[in-house]
């Protein structure tokens, strides 16, 4: 036969679980007072004393395993999140990145709405903007500034040109100009020729600027290469005195100087040949 509820072996297993349960409210809110007054780790040491099967020492065991797993994901618990913030931020400022460029090589944001040109004199501006074909407002990333100085280094005068992006809104293209060193007669007037042999324009030479004789004149003969190594050897004051510089040959090359006196040449390799008792000048 069953016994009553509420009789005194009902009373005996009930009694326990209260006094359990009012000493596991006490040690709860004993842990929230130490969470308020600021004492560090008070309040995760108590919970975990408050738990039902946990003690604030493990014992060994299986309960030692589970309380060091524990302690081990509440460690590696930031720093994954710290990973996923990195990766998250980076990902943010190259998209950032990317954006800004398109917007700067697409858009008239950063445009050539200014070219300057530099280093002109024979040269006009003009023939320079013209050889250049930079089209005004074009994006400066766009603007490839090794063809523009290609382009514009195809002008006969020109004998170097640099282009560069000077942001927001400008392109400076700064070229130099080529300087005659001598003049030849052609069946079409005067040609001038600059320290390397290039024959670089048709016009009416400086007073002061010599003729050379030779055969083929141009960047890549010897006689040329020669007569103006000798007339960009001397110096100034020197050179200013010669009217013309004749080489038939590497070997052999004559000034005239305006006064009508000629001066021969004579390579380096020719004086060492020369005897010791050989008359000089």
């Amino acid at each position: 036969m069953s016994e009553p509820t509420g009789g005194p072996a009902a009373e005996a297993v009930t009694e326990p679980m209260a006094t359990r349960r009012a000493k596991l409210s006490t040690r709860r809110k004993c842990a929230s007072r130490a969470a308020a007054a600021g004492a560090p780790g008070a309040a995760e040491r108590r919970a975990a004393e408050a738990r039902p099967g946990l003690s604030k020492r493990p014992p060994g065991g299986q309960a030692q395993g589970a309380w060091t797993s524990c302690r081990r994901d509440q460690t590696a618990s930031p720093r994954r999140r710290s990973r996923f913030e990195d990766a998250a931020g980076d990902g943010a400022a190259g998209g950032v990145t990317f954006a800004l460029g398109l917007i700067l090589y697409f858009t008239p944001v950063m445009s050539a709405r200014s070219i300057v040109v530099t280093g002109t004199g024979a040269v006009t501006r003009e023939e320079v903007l013209d050889a250049a074909k930079v089209r005004p407002g074009t994006p400066l990333l766009q603007i490839d500034t090794d063809q523009v100085a290609d382009r514009v280094a195809t002008i006969r005068r020109v004998a170097s040109a640099r282009v560069q992006r000077q942001y927001p809104s400008t392109l400076r293209i700064t070229i130099v100009e080529r300087i005659p060193v001598v003049v030849k007669d052609f069946p079409d007037g005067p040609h001038l020729f600059d320290r390397d042999g290039v024959d670089f324009a048709t016009a009416p030479p400086p007073s002061s600027l010599p003729y050379i004789d030779v055969d083929n004149p141009g960047p890549t003969d010897p006689a040329t290469k020669a007569a103006l190594a000798v007339l960009t050897a001397l110096r100034p004051e020197v050179a200013g005195q010669v009217g013309r510089v004749a080489a038939p040959s590497v070997a052999s090359i004559t000034l005239t100087l305006v006064d009508g006196r000629t001066v021969i040449w004579e390579p380096p390799t020719a004086r060492r040949r020369r005897p010791r008792n050989w008359p000089r000048c």
